[in-house]
């Protein structure tokens, strides 16, 4: 089973870039496949609600880099989503990303169900709550399997290297990884 992680930072070696190597490192170790993407500074189209997906199952009209991520989505085990906190929220690639993969999920009859998702985030003070919560919702409305970790999947992190120097941040990402993996080796299990 491969996890992977998409990085919806534009800062392509930031805080949630390290939050989600940390988180795929314990995957590497456990022997699973990982994949790091990054999304973050893209441009990206946000969903039209056009409904051109349920004409063409699993294929969004906007022909950018979505449409490849959404089939590497669909041939992972795992999925962790990454996004620093703007103003109390996610970043406008991530919210293109999921909104587009929903509609993609839904037109190919829940593709993403039953996968791994998890969310992390890096926020300077507050409002990283909601911002898990918003990946998380995606997750849920997929009907996918959220695992948690020992405190929010979130790190106090404003400046580059912040997250490298939050013990708790890099402890909870560490745990959030090994409960990727035990899922992983429990699904596996149920389906041999």
């Amino acid at each position: 089973m491969n996890v992977l992680a998409i990085n919806g930072s534009p800062r392509a070696d930031g805080n949630t870039a390290h939050m989600l190597r940390t988180v795929l490192d314990v995957c590497a170790e456990a022997g699973l496949d990982t994949e790091l993407y990054q999304a973050g500074g893209r441009p990206v189209r946000g969903c039209a609600a056009c409904g051109k997906c349920s004409e063409h199952p699993g294929r969004c009209e906007f022909d950018d880099w979505v449409n490849g991520l959404y089939q590497k989505m669909k041939a992972a085990g795992a999925i962790v989503i990454g996004s620093p906190t703007y103003y109390s929220d996610l970043t406008a690639e991530t919210k293109a990303l999921i909104d587009r993969c929903g509609f993609l999920s839904g037109s190919e009859g829940r593709s993403l169900s039953r996968k791994i998702g998890a969310a992390v985030s890096a926020v300077r003070r507050a409002g990283g709550i909601h911002t898990l919560d918003s990946i998380q919702h995606f997750f849920l409305i997929n009907d996918m399997i959220v695992p948690g970790s020992t405190y929010w999947n979130m790190s106090l992190s404003l400046q580059p290297g912040d997250y490298d120097r939050d013990e708790e941040g890099v402890g909870t990402m560490r745990r959030l990884g090994e409960n990727i993996v035990w899922l992983v080796q429990r699904l596996q299990t149920v389906n041999e």
